[in-house]
């Protein structure tokens, strides 16, 4: 039989080099217009019986070639289950070994949420009681911002994702955040907070497989200060939004290559910058590392000193455009090693169980806000 290797569907990445007996070679492709690339995403089929060995030759040229020390590639059979594989880095190549013991196997950096996922969260999504559905612009490409509202209280609260697509454990928090929401646990916060939710930032690089940027090779998370309808739509027309309705308080959710944990980051630096603000941001993170053990606060990126703060990142923006409690959420493409999992690592279930958990959170800390 022959092997075959495809990622020609929605939000798959990987170039096929070479097929040498047992051995297949492979590249991530570059986000389009972009030299960021590290999110790959492929399907294998013909090879039933057969143990292969994959190498992905040009790990050591991607965005971050310091994440793949410690990375499992996620493997699967059903696209449901991603269980972490044994996953070497050696030489800048990327490999890792698999027999296939099904007609099919995927293989991906974290467990996908494709765009297909996404029309379906939405769909369900708008059929909940009390929430309302807008499309606040579209993408390069055409396609939609999809945005929810919940909630009739005072304080406005933004939860926003995927501004960089590869990040696929976003979608997965997005997930779990608007079942709680349109659940009745999430009563006493809506009572006291509208929340507006953007599932997906970034559409156009979700489906086309990228890692980082849009239909441009835009990073969306560099757009914040000066967003564009030419380069940076969907920024615009969520930063629009937000001016309409202000913020109180933002989760940005992204996900991290090379830290091996939950962790959270803030906006030291900014010009408006005082103590008070400021604590309110830590003290959410103190309270969510003792709600949860799949978040702690010791590791984690270095803050901007005084003054320095990148005002073109959406944290900073929201918060010195707004006064905003502003929190860039990061969740690991390895495993959050102070609670680790050695056969899911980090994992949907998990995201899913972190947004819920960041949502206590908040609902706690909704009055000081």
């Amino acid at each position: 039989m022959t092997i075959h290797i495809n990622a020609a569907f929605d939000g798959g990445n990987i170039r096929l080099v070479a097929i040498e007996g047992d051995r297949v070679d492979l590249e991530i492709v570059r986000d389009r217009e972009s030299d960021f690339f590290q999110w790959f995403y492929f399907r294998v089929a013909g090879a039933r019986g057969r143990q292969l060995t994959f190498r992905i030759v040009n790990a050591g040229e991607s965005a971050y070639p310091f994440g793949w020390p410690g990375y499992k590639t996620r493997a699967s059979t059903d696209r449901h289950a991603w269980r972490m594989i044994d996953t070497r880095y050696e030489g800048g190549v990327l490999s890792f070994d698999y027999r296939l013991d099904a007609e099919l196997a995927w293989f991906a950096y974290f467990a996908p949420y494709t765009m297909e996922m996404h029309d379906a969260l939405v769909a369900r999504t708008a059929l909940a009681p009390g929430v309302v559905h807008r499309q606040l612009g579209t993408s390069l490409d055409g396609q939609a911002i999809d945005y929810f509202r919940i909630g009739s209280g005072d304080k406005p609260v933004w939860l926003y994702a995927r501004q960089h697509p590869g990040e696929s454990m976003a979608e997965w928090w997005m997930d779990g955040a608007l079942a709680w929401l349109t659940s009745e646990a999430a009563a006493p916060l809506l009572a006291k907070a509208t929340v507006h939710v953007v599932p997906n930032m970034n559409p156009d690089g979700t489906r086309r497989g990228h890692l980082r940027t849009n239909a441009a090779g835009v990073n969306l998370n560099r757009e914040w200060h000066a967003p564009s309808a030419e380069r940076s739509p969907e920024v615009l027309c969520v930063r629009n939004a937000m001016d309409e309705t202000g913020v109180a308080f933002a989760i940005d959710v992204h996900g991290d290559e090379a830290i091996p944990a939950n962790f959270i980051a803030g906006y030291e630096g900014i010009p408006n910058w005082t103590e008070d603000h400021g604590a309110k941001f830590y003290e959410f993170g103190r309270r969510l590392a003792a709600h949860t053990p799949d978040f702690q606060v010791e590791k984690g990126y270095e803050k901007a000193s005084a003054g320095n703060a990148n005002l073109s990142m959406s944290t900073n923006q929201l918060a010195q455009r707004f006064g905003a409690v502003s929190v860039t959420l990061e969740m690991p493409f390895k495993d959050h090693d102070p609670n680790a999992d050695a056969e899911f690592g980090w994992s949907p279930d998990r995201s899913q169980a972190l947004a819920v958990a960041c949502l206590e959170v908040l609902t706690g800390m909704i009055d000081e806000l």
